[in-house]
């Protein structure tokens, strides 16, 4: 979808890692609400960091996911960007793929749990803020309060195996680190 002026983003791997986060991010972003976007080797470091932690699950199934993920979200993948990996400087250098995705993207943010790997005298000049997702989330729901909140519901009726009440559902999002945003969500309980 070139040319688009909605808010885009990309998604470092630490975003897509937890399930119900990389749920709510792409829900958000298959609702319109902005757009997602990551690479493949984004992709890649969040299957190999679960694969290292949760040896038995079956990395056929994270493929499918990723399948998923792509069909979800119009336009997702960021190409090309290893392109200018080597021309950016970062404190970790293992970065540097998630900063040249937003360049050659496009993106207006990166969003990652990292905010000390991308500092902003870095990223600005790129016009690229970097932003906690709980920060983002509490962005995104300000602009559309009932879009977020119906995308939330959405996302909890989905939730089979097992259920979850609104309340548990909230507190999975507390536990992963999303006090701001759970907050909200809590404060609108009956709407999710």
């Amino acid at each position: 979808m070139a040319g688009t002026a909605r808010y885009t983003a990309v998604l470092d791997a630490c975003v897509l890692y937890p399930a119900p986060l990389r749920d709510l991010l792409l829900s958000l972003g298959a609702d319109g609400l902005y757009r997602p976007r990551w690479t493949e080797s984004i992709q890649q470091e969040w299957i190999r960091n679960l694969l290292a932690k949760r040896p038995e699950l079956d990395p056929k199934r994270l493929e499918r996911t990723v399948e998923l993920m792509a069909s979800a979200v119009e336009d997702c993948l960021v190409e090309n960007a290893e392109s200018i990996v080597d021309s950016l400087k970062l404190p970790d250098p293992d970065d540097r793929h998630v900063l040249a995705a937003a360049i050659i993207g496009h993106a207006d943010a990166i969003v990652t749990f990292n905010m000390k790997d991308f500092p902003e005298e870095i990223a600005k000049p790129y016009g690229i803020e970097v932003l906690h997702p709980d920060d983002f989330l509490v962005a995104q729901y300000h602009l559309d309060p009932i879009g977020f909140l119906s995308v939330v519901k959405a996302q909890r009726e989905r939730l089979r195996n097992p259920p979850k009440s609104a309340e548990a559902h909230v507190a999975t999002f507390e536990q992963q680190g999303l006090p701001q945003i759970s907050k909200l969500l809590r404060d609108a309980i009956e709407l999710i």
